[in-house]
C-alpha cells in the first residue's frame, strides 16, 4: 500500500464521535496520506482506528514498538490479549517520558527512516488542537505535537523548536476530578501552564502572553 494509494472509505467503519472521516459520503475515496493526517492533526478515531487495522493491528504495533525499546507504550483497543489491559487504561497506555524519547528520534530521524520520519515530523507541526501547551508557545516558534483527552485525563507531547534549542515535555493527568470539556478545565490549565513555565526558563529574553481574547479561538 502505497501513502498516496487511495481507499474507500464505508460507514461500517464509523466510529461514534464527531470524527471529520465519519462525514464522509459511503464508498469516498481518500489516500491514505489524507487518513493519516485526520488521524494525527484532528485525532480522529475513526481514522485512528482504519490506520490501526493498516499498520498489521494492535499486535504487530506492539511487537514493533517492543523491537523499538518501548516497554510501556502499548496498544490495547481490539488487540487480542489486551483486554485486562484495556479495562484499567482504555484505548492504549504509555507514559510521558517514552512519548517525549518518540518525538526525540523523529526529530533525529531514528524512529523509522529519515523519509518516513521527515514525513511524521510535517504532520505533527500541524495539529489542529492547539488551545493547550501549544498556545503557550509564540505562533511564530515551530512545534510537533500530540494531543490526547478522555473524560478523566488530558495529555499532550510538544516538540518546540525554540530559538537556543529544542526541547521537549510531555504531560498525562491521572484521575481527574474535573471533567469537563470546557477552555478552563483543570487539565487543560496545567497543560498551558507546564508550557508557559517551560517557554519562560528555556527562552528568558523572549517572554510570551498570548493575545488577550485567544480564549474565543480555542
Amino acid at each position: 500500500l502505497g501513502y498516496q494509494d487511495k481507499l474507500i472509505y464505508t460507514k461500517d467503519r464509523l466510529y461514534p464521535g464527531e470524527d471529520l472521516l465519519g462525514s464522509f459520503a459511503n464508498n469516498e475515496k481518500l489516500t491514505l496520506k489524507k487518513l493519516v493526517f485526520l488521524m494525527i492533526t484532528t485525532s480522529d478515531n475513526t481514522a485512528s482506528l482504519w490506520c490501526q487495522e493498516l499498520a498489521g493491528t494492535g499486535t504487530t504495533i506492539n511487537t514493533w514498538l517492543k523491537q523499538k525499546g518501548f516497554l510501556h507504550t502499548r496498544l490495547n483497543s481490539r488487540t487480542p490479549g489486551r483486554a485486562d489491559a484495556r479495562d484499567r487504561y482504555g484505548w492504549g497506555q504509555t507514559t510521558p517520558r517514552e512519548m517525549a524519547q518518540l518525538l526525540i528520534r523523529i526529530r533525529n530521524r531514528k524512529l523509522v527512516s529519515p523519509a518516513a520520519d521527515e514525513e511524521m515530523a510535517r504532520i505533527m507541526g500541524r495539529s489542529y488542537w492547539d488551545g493547550e501547551a501549544i498556545s503557550s508557545v509564540p505562533p511564530s516558534v515551530s512545534t510537533m505535537s500530540k494531543q490526547g483527552a478522555v473524560n478523566a485525563s488530558r495529555s499532550e507531547v510538544v516538540l518546540v523548536h525554540a530559538p537556543h534549542g529544542d526541547y521537549v515535555f510531555c504531560v498525562i493527568t491521572k484521575n481527574q476530578k474535573d471533567q469537563s470539556w470546557k477552555h478552563g478545565n483543570e487539565g487543560f490549565s496545567l497543560l498551558r501552564d507546564i508550557s508557559r513555565i517551560l517557554w519562560e526558563h528555556f527562552e528568558p529574553q523572549q517572554p510570551y502572553l498570548p493575545a488577550s481574547g485567544n480564549e474565543q479561538f480555542r
